[in-house]
């Protein structure tokens, strides 16, 4: 239904993402997303370790 997303698509998304967020608040989001990443990976990694809690 949606198809690949090549490298035009992903083109237009970051445009459309300067956009609406501006280009100074690029590197702020994406410090947001890797750390959202990386406590998401700790809280998995955390209960994989620990099953009762």
């Amino acid at each position: 239904m949606l198809g690949r997303v090549g490298l035009p698509e992903l083109i237009i998304i970051l445009l459309i993402i300067i956009l609406v967020f501006g280009a100074s608040r690029l590197p702020d989001i994406g410090r947001g997303i890797g750390k959202g990443i990386r406590n998401f990976k700790e809280a998995t990694r955390d209960s994989r370790d620990n099953p009762d809690a």
